[in-house]
């Protein structure tokens, strides 16, 4: 998901591009041979290599298809070579240990050769010159590609779960003190075995995953590796969500205290509605700079723009009078420019049911809440009126509500609409009353961390 197009059309393009072309140029020759040379990515998968391995996939189908045609074509998916290359040449002690984990050992030359004669002679489509260490398979059957595990074996009676169900009984007969140390332990043996070292005593139980030398791969691999040995179902983004082997102890710990007999669980147990993850399926945001919507501000960042431009001119402001170069001068600014909604003014009142009276009186923070409010459940797919009547909730961080103040005097038509217009608390109010949702509406401001204080009593409400 973190790959952009055009990191995955510069891997596309050298197979992808490359044997198309020499398809087409060729396709009226009289070959003897027409040889790719793919990778088993395209048939096992390959962590981390999404496009790669798609690649590969798209060179066996083509040679698959020119032999429907009646043209020679023969796809060898290769596994490791011993021999270093361009492409190799990073591979480190702890990816090649990686490989004969999993029974895919590297390949000398000579016998790679030898397969590659071997290959061309069968007449088949799409071949996997590999060398696999069997005991290895069987000994870590659950770890490797699904479609090598048959050749892993059968395994035997209560293989595959005896590993866990040791551990729950090893868990339950110790005191309660001890059962982190015991995951603590596992934590470390597994960290170790994945990173290549000698011994778990070199994995410092504090030190985060990355500064131990962890990737995308070896992440995947300890998550595969410790879901092997709890039963747990764990997430691809363990080691990012539990930074440290001692955090990601005590949060194994948490999720199997559930597991063990009813005397033996503890505490830990209790807190596993915390983990529970809060999904964001809908965004919608105003910013200076003409930012309207989220990939706008995206945009705004990435390009590093900013949002400064002049001041409005739709505000009623003299802006002749307004600025003096000497900041010292009271009621006047010694600036030309800053950070505007331009379009703040602009509001569909009758939208949303509101007399144009009131909404001149509102603050323009309820017009945008209003408005977001409406465009983050648009893009979330979600229809309005069927909220109607749910539980659902609305918490609003809001400070520094001055819109009123301005007023020297109130306007006649204006006065029966400013205080509930004016007022921080009924922001929230007003955003569930327009939609009818009945769960609880709270405005919170606590200054600066008004925002952040309103997600997290969102979060505990919908955990609660």
């Amino acid at each position: 998901a973190g790959l952009s197009a055009e990191q995955v059309d510069r891997v596309l393009a050298a197979k992808v591009t490359g044997g198309l072309v020499l398809h087409e140029l060729t396709r009226d020759r009289d070959l003897a041979a027409f040889v790719a040379f793919s990778s088993a990515a395209g048939t096992l998968g390959g962590a981390g290599q999404a496009p790669y391995a798609a690649a590969n996939a798209f060179l066996d189908g083509l040679m698959s298809w020119r032999r429907g045609q009646g043209l020679p074509g023969t796809s060898l998916g290769w596994g490791l070579w011993a021999e270093r290359s361009d492409m190799t040449n990073d591979l480190g002690h702890a990816d090649l240990a990686r490989w004969e984990r999993i029974g895919l050992g590297a390949m000398e030359t000579d016998p790679a050769l030898r397969l590659l004669d071997r290959a061309i002679a069968t007449g088949e489509a799409a071949l996997l010159p590999l060398r696999l260490h069997l005991p290895a398979l069987r000994a870590t059957r659950e770890q490797v590609p699904p479609v090598l595990r048959g050749l892993a074996g059968v395994p035997g009676r209560g293989q595959g779960t005896g590993t866990r169900e040791t551990l729950r009984q090893r868990l339950a007969d110790r005191p309660a003190a001890e059962r982190e140390r015991l995951l603590l332990d596992l934590v470390r043996t597994h960290v170790a075995t994945a990173l290549g070292h000698p011994s778990p005593a070199s994995v410092e139980p504090g030190r985060s995953f990355k500064d131990l030398g962890f990737d995308s791969l070896t992440a995947v691999e300890l998550r595969n590796r410790l879901t092997a040995a709890t039963g747990l179902r764990l997430p691809a983004t363990l080691i990012f969500d539990y930074p440290e082997p001692a955090t990601l102890a005590r949060h194994l710990l948490a999720e199997l205290a559930g597991t063990l007999p009813s005397g033996a669980r503890t505490r830990a147990q209790q807190s596993h509605s915390d983990d529970d993850p809060i999904v964001i399926v809908g965004m919608a945001c105003r910013y200076p700079g003409g930012v309207s919507s989220p990939e706008g501000l995206w945009e705004l960042v990435a390009s590093g723009g900013d949002g400064i431009g002049g001041f409005p001119v739709d505000r009623g402001w003299d802006l002749g009078a307004l600025f003096d170069p000497d900041p010292e001068r009271p009621g006047r600014s010694y600036v030309r420019e800053g950070g505007f909604l331009y379009d703040a003014g602009d509001f569909d009142a009758g939208f949303f049911g509101i007399s144009p009276r009131e909404a001149l009186a509102m603050d323009p923070q309820q017009r945008l809440l209003l408005e977001t409010s409406w465009e983050a459940l648009e893009r979330a797919g979600i229809d309005v009126a069927s909220l109607r009547g749910k539980d659902a909730g609305v918490f609003v961080g809001l400070m520094h509500h001055d819109y009123s103040a301005r007023l020297h005097t109130t306007p006649a038509d204006l006065e029966g609409h400013i205080g509930i217009g004016n007022s921080g608390s009924v922001a929230s109010g007003r955003v569930a009353y327009t939609f009818g949702l009945e769960g609880p509406a709270v405005t919170i401001d606590t200054a600066c961390s008004s925002s952040l204080v309103a997600l997290h009593l969102a979060g505990r409400a919908l955990r609660a």
